[in-house]
């Protein structure tokens, strides 16, 4: 292989070593400034599930290194989410130079609302699906069971439901990139509907631990959201396509 021809992917992985790099700083960055309160985010985070545990209950530790190990897993994840937005930059910046004009008008604004959509989801999972979800879990409870849950145990539980509304909530970003890009149309879309509804439901399964309630409160956002996308998607049909079309033209 010629000299010539290795610098070019020199230089691409060089770029790429920064962008990493760049994005691991922000999130340490964040993370040390977050750290001295890892207990006190713990506390925000379990909020909901004990407000409704029974009088006298509380969460339990069953590992030694518990209760200092998992705030501190916990505040590491909160740094990279709120480095979601660096995260995402630097994606953008590493892909840009190789993007149509077009492409780098839509990639920001997607950026952005796919920022917003995933916060969203977190949040709609804290405020609203949570109290719901751990109401029905604590009434539900078998006479004689007292609910006394690992705070190991219970972050997972709730880093899933997070990362599953997170992802479904950027629904909308997906089916306007899809029909921006040609692949599909509203039209196509609205007459799926029905399959939409019930892979909504199967997504709902895969994404959430198995109980219904978690399942059936993912899903209901997830096909409004759906909507919304085949709302949005009609003003970019094959945009993609035409502009990409346009700018081999002007070039040629």
């Amino acid at each position: 292989m010629a000299v010539e021809d290795t610098q070019p992917l020199i230089s691409h992985l060089i770029e790429l070593r920064k962008r990493l790099l760049n994005c691991i700083i922000a999130v340490l960055v964040i993370f040390l400034a977050l750290a001295w309160f890892s207990n006190d985010i713990y506390q925000l985070v379990a909020e909901p599930l004990i407000k409704q545990l029974p009088i006298g209950s509380s969460m339990i530790a069953t590992d030694v290194a518990s209760p200092f190990l998992t705030p501190i897993k916990l505040t590491i994840i909160v740094s990279v989410f709120l480095a979601v937005p660096v995260i995402l930059y630097q994606i953008w910046a590493f892909v840009a130079p190789a993007l149509y004009r077009h492409e780098r008008r839509l990639v920001m604004p997607l950026l952005f609302s796919s920022t917003m959509l995933f916060y969203i989801g977190v949040a709609f999972a804290y405020f609203v699906v949570f109290p719901m979800a751990f109401g029905f879990f604590a009434k539900t409870a078998p006479q004689g069971v007292t609910m006394a849950t690992d705070i190991a145990s219970y972050l997972d539980f709730v880093m899933t439901l997070f990362m599953a509304f997170g992802v479904a909530f950027e629904v909308p970003v997906a089916i306007v990139l899809l029909c921006w890009t040609g692949v599909t149309t509203p039209e196509m879309l609205r007459q799926k509907r029905p399959y939409m509804l019930v892979g909504a439901f199967v997504v709902g399964m895969l994404l959430t631990p198995p109980d219904v309630f978690s399942q059936t409160l993912l899903a209901i956002p997830m096909y409004c959201l759906f909507e919304v996308g085949v709302f949005c998607s009609r003003f970019y049909v094959g945009k993609g396509r035409q502009a990409r079309e346009e700018e081999h033209e002007t070039e040629s």
